[in-house]
């Protein structure tokens, strides 16, 4: 099992590029998941990866004008491709947020497929994989398996990013990895603080309300992912992901990857 620096993870608490390379490339990371390209040239970002002996693993972007339904989103997603080109990702990821104005669930995952429909040709002309992962929220269009094999109904090159956490909050996590399985090309790994009541600073979920919380100090149990994943013969990368700021997020990556590790 190999485990990838989510550039995220690090960028929302402010980390600069350099620092985000720097601490993946002291934690022996196995590689690296470029989360947009943060106004840098990707061919900067590409050369910084090799240097430090950081694979990039995926290219993560994202599409905002989907969700405000403007047009323009295709162009977008050809110049994030052609970002994904340069930094040598074999495949991409795009998350899928509810689309503003639209409470149900299933006419945001028509509005996604269908976007996806226009931008599965693209990205195979570019030679990479297209993605979506398990997103929370009430109005996602993507968290349980059946929400994911709705799309790729119609978007027969559509893989998944599987997210422990996120698939979580819909549905049993190591269940919806099962039925996924065959079509899971990169993970995320992600723990919640669950509650079945509303608290303050809890998200409500489909299931229930969640806070974020350190990937083995939450209420989901990544350990058995990790047992379901090397069962099942993964091989591939996890990113570490965490959304919360009790931890530093340079501290907090070297904590889980620690844990992750003994586990293996």
């Amino acid at each position: 099992m190999k485990f990838s620096m989510m550039t995220y993870t690090m960028a929302r608490q402010g980390f600069q590029v350099e620092d985000i390379v720097r601490v993946a490339a002291e934690l022996k990371m196995d590689g690296i998941d470029w989360v947009s390209t943060y106004g840098r040239d990707p061919r900067e970002l590409k050369k910084r990866s090799d240097d430090a002996g950081l694979p990039v693993v995926a290219h993560t972007f994202f599409l905002s004008k989907v969700t405000t339904r403007e047009p323009g989103y295709l162009d977008d997603a050809k110049k994030s491709l052609e970002d994904a080109v340069i930094l040598g990702a074999p495949l991409v990821m795009i998350p899928t947020p509810p689309v503003a104005g639209v409470a149900d669930r299933r006419e945001c995952r028509k509005i996604w497929t269908d976007a996806l429909t226009q931008i599965a040709p693209l990205a195979t002309d570019a030679g990479v994989l297209l993605t979506v992962e398990n997103f929370p929220g009430l109005s996602s269009p993507f968290v349980t398996a059946a929400d994911f094999f709705e799309a790729r109904e119609a978007v027969p090159s559509l893989y998944l990013t599987f997210d422990n956490g996120n698939a979580s909050t819909g549905e049993d996590q190591l269940e919806s990895l099962r039925q996924c399985i065959s079509y899971v090309k990169h993970v995320h790994f992600k723990d919640w603080d669950f509650s079945p009541d509303p608290l303050e600073g809890y998200r409500q979920m489909i299931n229930g309300y969640y806070r974020p919380a350190l990937i083995g100090e939450g209420d989901i149990d990544s350990l058995a992912t990790l047992r379901e994943l090397k069962k099942n013969g993964y091989a591939g990368y996890i990113n570490i992901e965490y959304e919360n700021n009790d931890h530093p997020a340079d501290r907090a990556m070297a904590k889980v990857l620690a844990y992750l590790q003994k586990s293996l």
